[in-house]
């Protein structure tokens, strides 16, 4: 349901950037207040991300006041902060429907908006694609001005410093806002975070942010600053040389929590040449009391009441698959000090923070590096450790080349525990696994593993941690698992061997996954076969010959790709053996996959139990 738009006088006057210039500048303080109060009590209704966008309120106005969007560009880097800019750029009335099947997307999205420039979801992409838009824009001659905003977080990642070289090389007109609030989702590491943090830590913090506000009417530039307080060089400014040394002038940090200290210093710098970097200190969850003391916890929230100052906590009737590794990782670890635990900045989603807490010189959080984190889990396997890789589909996309020359090629006994492989639901088209299984099984040497449920997962677990002679993954979706008892004793199972799970005629459905459920009800009305392939790469041979030989005919179902995935796999080995019969593959379609609910989206691609029975009918029909 909408808002009531009268609570909030002045941001009912500014439904659109045109309008929001037109207020006089007097007013914006007010507007952040109305602006942070309309988001708390929206996403407090319709559930997404929370914290992060409270962190960018006043950056928000400022951004659209001084400049002349959607005209002049705008970048979010990731994606998960740009609530507000939704609620300026004419999405106001729309915010209730975030995330949801029909609704408005969870993140900048250009065919969304004319105000989002540049579609996103995986971070680090901002200040490629800004130094693109800064070419062109020179090109065109129009003044148009690029600006990019990206956090501190992010700025771990490899692919940001690849950008900034370059664009201190080219040296074309940009901005880009270093949005400081020492926190992605994850805690921060690295030797940046601990440089930025360093920051605040100075005795000369006030002089200098002061400083930073006056630089453009008049004061000696941050470098010369710097140079004349030499003492300070290493632990106060160690950021802005570093940024300088690549090209960028640096100004900053300043409060990104005063709206007017942003208009002011962003119109001062509206007009300067060369690439510009501001340093902006800001608070996650800046105006509710719980989201500033727990900025995880508040990152992405369900529908809440916000007077409570309580999160709801649904307790689920069956552990998540993500929970369901990380006591695997902790009980191999008990036994095994070899065992590494590999994160890129996924503690939390992936399971890992109990494995953190309890084996913390086995726990290495690589930041947002995904290439860097599958690289070095291969330098561990060199050395006769055992690495394990926790990594959502996603986002093992980002590590591709490194899972192939680094790991594969050397056959290395590195584990992949694949999260969120599948539907993943409200973040939509960016963060579903739907390519994995594709995308690894064209690498020679790999093993490749679907549990159907959660003791299946933990016993496939085991199997990859006890493979040696190359990589192995183990691939599971989000959310709570079957509700299958968990055998806590841990046993190997035979490298590609699956399981005939019912007994039928005719029909052969073979399921790769956890839509095995779906796929048993769907056989009991056609007294079809089930087997439960269990691996994807290598497949069972024997089992898919015994199927084919005495039935009409193959069914194969994933949640991955129909494009290259397990079911083109069976077609691969029908042919090679020669075995020509009828295959009808289910799974994802050939296009992105919208967000919305993941029980909503299952339906609608006729993946449940009667959407596959349906498909299968008209097949035979």
């Amino acid at each position: 349901m909408n808002l009531d738009i009268s609570q909030y006088p002045v941001l009912a006057q500014a439904n659109t950037p045109d309008e929001l210039r037109q207020l006089p500048q007097a007013l914006l303080p007010q507007l952040a207040d109305e602006l942070r109060g309309f988001l708390l009590k929206s996403v407090s209704k319709s559930s997404g991300h929370f914290a992060s966008g409270l962190g960018t309120v006043e950056l928000t106005v400022a951004l659209h006041y001084v400049y002349n969007t959607p005209f002049d560009r705008l970048l979010w880097d990731v994606g998960h902060q740009a609530y507000p800019h939704k609620i300026l750029t004419g999405r106001r009335d729309q915010m209730h429907t975030i995330r949801q099947k029909g609704g408005i997307h969870p993140f900048p999205w250009r065919e969304e908006s004319e105000y989002d420039t540049f579609s996103v979801g995986h971070s680090g992409t901002s200040i490629s694609a800004a130094l693109a838009m800064a070419v062109a824009a020179e090109k065109e001659q129009a003044g148009r001005k690029v600006v990019s905003v990206i956090g501190d977080g992010a700025m771990t990642g490899g692919m940001v410093f690849e950008a900034m070289n370059h664009a201190g090389d080219l040296h074309k007109d940009m901005l880009v806002v270093l949005n400081d609030n020492e926190m992605s989702i994850s805690e921060n590491v690295g030797a940046l975070n601990n440089h930025l943090a360093q920051l605040m830590s100075g005795r000369l913090y006030t002089t200098i942010r002061e400083g930073s506000k006056k630089v453009l009417q008049g004061m000696p530039a941050i470098k010369e600053m710097a140079k004349r307080t030499e003492e300070h060089l290493k632990g106060m400014v160690v950021p802005a040389t570093m940024f300088e040394e690549l090209g960028f002038n640096y100004i900053g940090p300043i409060d990104g929590h005063d709206v007017d200290a942003l208009v002011e210093t962003m119109r001062n710098m509206r007009n300067l040449t060369g690439p510009q970097i501001l340093h902006i200190m800001t608070k996650k969850g800046r105006g509710y009391e719980p989201a500033e003391k727990d900025p995880i916890g508040w990152h992405a929230v369900p529908k809440f009441d916000p007077s409570t100052f309580e999160k709801p906590v649904s307790k689920p009737s069956y552990p998540t698959f993500s929970q369901v590794f990380g006591k695997w990782l902790c009980d191999v670890a008990e036994k095994d000090n070899k065992v590494l635990g590999i994160t890129p900045a996924m503690r939390e989603g992936s399971g890992m923070v109990e494995f953190s807490q309890r084996f913390p010189e086995q726990y290495f959080d690589t930041a947002i590096a995904e290439q860097h984190a599958v690289t070095l889990a291969a330098g561990f396997a060199c050395e006769g450790l055992k690495p394990v890789v926790a990594i959502y589909s996603t986002f093992l996309q980002r590590g591709y080349d490194q899972l192939i020359h680094d790991v594969a090629l050397q056959k290395l006994p590195v584990l992949f525990a694949i999260d969120r492989g599948g539907i993943v639901g409200a973040d939509g088209p960016t963060h579903q696994g739907a390519f994995d299984l594709s995308f690894m099984r064209t690498i020679p040497n790999m093993i490749i593993m679907a549990p159907s449920d959660e003791n299946e997962c933990r016993q496939m677990l085991y199997t990859g941690y006890c493979y040696r002679d190359g990589p192995t993954a183990v691939r599971y979706p989000r959310g709570s698992a079957t509700g299958e008892p968990q055998v806590e004793q841990m046993t190997a199972l035979p490298i590609g061997k699956g399981q005939v799970k019912r007994q039928g005629k005719k029909i052969a459905i073979l399921n790769f996954g956890t839509l095995l459920a779906s796929v048993l009800t769907a056989a009991e009305s056609l007294d079809a076969t089930v087997a439960d392939m269990r691996f994807v790469k290598p497949l069972d041979v024997e089992l898919v010959i015994a199927l084919a030989q005495s039935h009409d005919i193959l069914v194969t179902v994933e949640e991955n790709a129909i494009m290259g995935g397990a079911g083109s796999g069976v077609l691969e080995l029908l042919q090679q053996l020669k075995l020509p019969m009828p295959v009808l593959q289910l799974g994802l379609p050939d296009e992105f996959i919208k967000h919305g609910d993941s029980k909503e989206i299952i339906t609608e691609l006729m993946l449940d139990g009667a959407g596959i029975l349906k498909q299968i009918e008209a097949y035979l029909a």
